[in-house]
């Protein structure tokens, strides 16, 4: 039998796909508390004890999960109600610490995305950055972690995702053999076809771009693809990770020389993680997203390029302060990160105005319209300029916001939208302070992000595990209560669009998707409404999470008038679990809606896809003279045979039954939960199970974890307010000059 070689010449080798999923570690106490380094001390110590509580209760719900695992063994008539117990306890405990916080970098080309990472991270040309060309090519997450050393993961292609490319990028090169005269000079010229052909000619080397898919897959690759797809460095220095990183994430020119190994592989790459030691600056869960341009031709890429904006709770967009105030790549990046607010995790959005030290200032004083008082420097025309951007910026930016969000939505409520940098003056400081270029601003903001969702998320795990217990503990008591029963050229980029089924993507020239251009007026009309659908705050109209937090409440009530009637009158464990598991429960169903809620909203441009997939495929196998206008007639025609045959009817239905689907898997979970919480709560210890092992040493410790969780958010809100004192007694200090790598 004939060996299987992928399209590289190698043995197939599984592929990790998951650009999220991280192992968790066990950490030593010492490695846990520098994970706190980058913040004042004031905020350490109230993480550490939040840290600590977090610890502790997983030690306690451990130990109560041994315990009545052992009570169990081998006994096949466990009561549904101890198994629903076991089942929560065991999903407490693996519940991960909080997810790292994504903030996405999201900016065209040039914009200076790379610069302010570094300036960030305080490391000045850790990545690469240049004023005359593309740098960054691919996604590139940087993060800090607790080792002493720099890594870098270069993420690859599987073979077949590069054969998926490989197939798309031959079709559009193939059309320069059926081009003649003034059409083959306006392909040569366009932009799809030669970074085509300059992919090819990397891994391929020179004449690939005239070969055919077949003759590529038998060719052999220049550079040397690791089996694993995945290339990893590692460096003791910053400076040496970034020589090793910089040719593997910098878009390779025609011009360079191409000997280097490393440049070969630049076409392959999916994504890069790079990871930092610890910080002083940035805390460990905070993962900063350089995300280049407005998409990818490879579908793989392009999926995961849209996974990543959604994936992001924060999203900075990037545009430099010669190209703000106006331009459709600009508000093309902020409809594109309103939208991951709709459909995502996304709850905030800022604008960061980048090199702001660039300003000539004879041509600043000619146009200058505002202000009485005389301009004497460059530095006060800059510091001018930037607060009239602020306030300009800021009012725009909140009126786009209010016309697609709904009131209550957190980001209308920041008190910065709009940051203006400097990462060059933050290195040199020849016209601004550090402050001044507010990239120390920026560090503070990430690091309150943090500490408010990892308060929000112990306090939440600590409360939820003391329910359980003091629940799990009361089955022992010898109180016997009653039971109730529970329930190209234009026509080469138009090629590319119907290879791709009406989508081009590319990191330099902005996003075309035919479907969703069908589909925005539509959207113009619904996004107020499903908005108002997924909204938070006082229940109104169709809001869906304010009436479930609504119900919850009128379900605790319930159950408190069933418990008086059942004699549960002077059973607070039973009434308190009761509260605690319709929270918990109900809680749950926030991420089952989110997951659900981008589905339900894409079906719309899905739907029309589909209808118009038959019409893609046969204009993409258009060739010959005048294809471009034969290809727009065929796309004409069927789009407009789609809707007589009722395509945006058809899209409609599907959203509904979205919906639907939603609603019946909101049901179907609350009703399973429910039930069994119920015939939990329901029953007595020797009901319940006769052998019920006894918890009572693990319900003390977890009671005294849940007073020292009141206690340690007593402390907090202490510890702010001196520090908030002694801010403000004491004069702000210049900080020291800072210089790059």
């Amino acid at each position: 039998m004939a060996e299987t070689k992928d399209v590289f010449g190698q043995e197939p080798h599984p592929v990790e796909d998951d650009f999220y999923e991280e192992p968790m570690r066990k950490r030593r106490k010492s490695d846990r508390d520098q994970r706190f380094r980058a913040f004042p001390s004031v905020e350490q110590s109230s993480l550490k004890e939040y840290e600590k509580l977090e610890s502790r209760t997983r030690r306690v719900l451990s130990n109560t999960y041994q315990k009545l695992i052992q009570s169990v063994f081998l006994d096949d008539s466990v009561p549904n109600g101890v198994k629903y117990l076991i089942n929560r306890l065991l999903a407490l405990i693996e519940k991960p610490t909080s997810d790292p916080i994504y903030i996405g970098l999201f900016g065209s080309t040039g914009a200076g995305k790379s610069s302010l990472i570094n300036a960030i991270i305080q490391q000045a040309m850790f990545l690469p950055v240049s004023g005359e060309s593309i740098c960054t090519s691919c996604i590139v997450q940087v993060s800090s972690g607790c080792c002493g050393q720099y890594e870098a993961k270069i993420h690859l292609l599987s073979d077949q995702e590069w054969r998926e490319e490989l197939k798309n990028l031959t079709k559009l090169l193939h059309r320069t053999e059926e081009l003649g005269g003034e059409e083959a000079d306006a392909w040569n010229g366009d932009e799809a076809a030669e970074e085509a052909a300059r992919k090819l000619q990397m891994v391929y080397g020179n004449g690939a771009e005239s070969k055919n898919y077949e003759e590529l897959l038998k060719a052999k690759p220049k550079g040397k693809i690791p089996t694993c797809r995945v290339i990893t460095l590692k460096a003791e220095e910053a400076e040496e990770l970034s020589n090793k990183l910089d040719p593997y994430i910098r878009m390779q020119r025609r011009d360079w020389d191409g000997e280097a190994a490393e440049m070969h592989i630049w076409p392959l790459i999916k994504h890069v993680e790079v990871t930092l030691p610890k910080s002083d600056l940035i805390p460990e869960g905070v993962v900063l997203v350089d995300i280049p341009g407005t998409g990818d031709f490879n579908s793989k890429r392009d999926e995961m390029w849209k996974k990543t904006i959604d994936k992001c709770s924060v999203i900075w967009v990037i545009s430099d302060v010669e190209r703000v105030s106006g331009g459709r790549a600009h508000e093309d990046l902020l409809n594109e990160s309103i939208k991951a607010c709709q459909r995502g995790l996304c709850r905030d959005v800022a604008l960061v105005v980048t090199k702001t030290d660039k300003l000539h200032l004879p041509e600043y004083l000619r146009e200058r319209k505002a202000g009485n008082q005389a301009i004497q420097s460059q530095r006060e025309a800059v510091l001018e300029r930037n607060e009239m951007i602020k306030l300009q910026r800021t009012r725009i930016l909140k009126e786009k916001l209010e016309r697609k969000l709904p009131a209550d939505f957190k980001v209308l409520e920041a008190s910065d939208l709009v940051y203006t940098v400097s990462a060059q003056e933050y290195w040199q400081q020849a016209l601004l302070t550090e402050e001044e270029t507010e990239i120390p601003k920026l560090r503070e903001d990430i690091r309150k992000s943090l500490l408010v969702k990892k308060k929000r998320t112990v306090t939440k795990y600590v409360t939820e595990a003391f329910g359980l217990l003091l629940l799990t503990d009361s089955f022992n008591s010898t109180q016997k209560l009653p039971r109730s029963k529970g329930n190209q050229g234009f026509h080469q980029t138009l090629k590319a669009v119907c290879l791709k089924n009406g989508v081009y993507a590319s990191r330099t020239l902005a996003r075309i998707d035919l479907n969703e251009a069908l589909t925005q007026p539509i959207y113009d009309q619904i996004d107020p409404v499903f908005a108002s659908i997924f909204r938070t705050g006082k229940p109104a109209g169709l809001a869906l999470m304010p009436h479930l937090d609504a119900f919850k409440y009128s379900l605790q009530e319930k159950m408190m008038e069933i418990g008086i009637r059942s004699g549960w009158k002077y059973d607070s464990c039973k009434k308190n679990f009761l509260i605690q598991e319709i929270s918990a429960i109900l809680g749950g169903l926030e991420d089952h809606i989110l997951r659900r809620k981008r589905r339900i909203y894409e079906s719309l441009t899905a739907s029309i896809q589909s209808d118009l997939k038959l019409c893609y495929e046969e204009a993409a196998q258009i060739t010959g003279k005048k294809a471009c206008e034969r290809m727009k007639d065929v796309i004409r025609r069927g789009v407009d045979r789609q809707v007589a045959e009722g395509m945006f009817e058809r899209a409609q239905e599907r959203m509904q039954h979205q919906f639907q689907q939603l609603k019946a898997g909101i049901v179907e979970k609350v009703k399973g939960s429910i039930a069994s919480m119920l015939a939990l709560a329901s029953s007595q210890g020797d009901g319940l199970y006769k052998e019920l092992a006894d918890v009572g040493s693990e319900y003390k410790e977890m009671a005294k974890l849940h007073r020292s969780l009141r206690e340690a958010a007593e402390n907090a809100r202490l510890r702010k307010g001196m520090q908030e004192f002694l801010l403000r007694a004491s004069p702000r200090k210049a900080g020291p000059r800072r210089t790059p790598l």
